[in-house]
C-alpha cells in the first residue's frame, strides 16, 4: 500500500478541442498518464490529484474524464484546480459520483482522509504569481478551508500532509496568509501543481524553505509519472 501524487491531468476525453498536446512536453499526455499510472499503482494504493483534473465545464461533461480516472487502479483523492469549472457543492459532487458508479474517487473539500498515521489535507489555495488576479475574499475562504482541513486531521491525532493546487511560494511572490497556516500548524510537506513549462518550473520552490518541504507535482514537471510519497 503506497501513497502517490500527480497534479494537473487536464483530461479532455469528452472535450478533445481542449487538449494540452499542442504545448511542448504534453504530447500524448493522456496515454502517458494511463501507461505510467498502471505501471506504478495498484488497487491497494492511493493517489492525490491536486487540481485541474478535467476540462469539462459541468459534471456531466466531465463524466468521461471521471470514468477514465475511475477505471485506473487505486483510490483517488481530488482537489479543485483553477480550471475545474465542473466543481460544485460537496453534496452534488458526491451524488454525481455515486450515480455514475465512480466509486474509487473521493473529494477533498473542508475535510481530510486518513492514510495510516497521516492525514491527507488541502485545498485549492489562491494565487501568488505575477500576472494573475488576486481576490481577497477568495483568499480568505481558501485559508479557512486549509485550516479546517488540517484541524480535522489533527483532531484525530494524525500528521497532516498538505496538497494544494496553487503554489504558496512562486519566485519572489509569497502567499503569506497560506504560509501562516502552514507554519503555525508545523506542516512539513506541501505538494502543489498549477505551474507549467520549463521556464516557469525553474522559478518554483522545490526544496525546504522555513522548515516546509515544497514539492512541485504538475503533470508535465513529473513527465506524467505519479510521484510516490509514502
Amino acid at each position: 500500500m503506497s501513497l502517490f501524487v500527480l497534479s494537473d491531468l487536464h483530461l479532455c476525453q469528452s472535450t478533445p478541442s481542449k487538449t494540452m498536446s499542442v504545448f511542448a512536453g504534453w504530447d500524448n499526455y493522456q496515454e502517458r498518464i494511463k501507461e505510467n499510472w498502471e505501471k506504478l499503482i495498484s488497487d491497494e494504493d492511493t493517489i492525490v490529484l491536486p487540481g485541474d483534473i478535467s476540462w469539462g465545464m459541468s459534471m456531466a461533461e466531465a463524466a468521461a474524464d471521471f470514468r477514465f480516472i475511475n477505471e485506473l487502479p487505486g483510490t483517488k483523492i481530488i482537489i479543485k484546480g483553477n480550471h475545474d469549472y465542473w466543481w460544485n457543492t460537496m453534496h452534488k459532487m458526491e451524488a454525481f459520483l455515486s450515480s455514475e458508479g465512480f466509486d474509487t474517487i473521493k473529494i477533498l473539500h473542508n475535510n481530510h482522509y486518513r492514510y495510516g498515521e497521516y492525514g491527507i489535507c488541502g485545498t485549492r489555495g489562491w494565487v501568488s504569481m505575477n500576472g494573475e488576479t488576486q481576490d481577497e475574499k477568495v483568499l480568505k475562504r481558501e485559508v479557512q478551508r486549509l485550516e479546517t482541513s488540517i484541524q480535522s486531521a489533527l483532531s484525530e491525532n494524525l500528521k497532516p500532509i498538505v496538497f494544494m493546487h496553487y503554489p504558496p511560494i512562486f519566485a519572489s511572490n509569497f502567499n503569506y496568509d497560506i504560509l501562516e497556516v502552514l507554519y503555525r500548524n508545523k506542516i512539513e510537506h506541501c505538494y502543489y501543481g498549477h505551474v507549467h513549462g520549463r521556464h516557469l518550473h525553474e522559478l518554483c520552490v522545490t526544496n525546504t524553505y522555513d522548515d516546509v518541504n515544497y514539492h512541485l507535482v504538475s503533470g508535465d514537471y513529473l513527465q506524467f509519472i505519479p510521484e510516490k510519497i509514502l
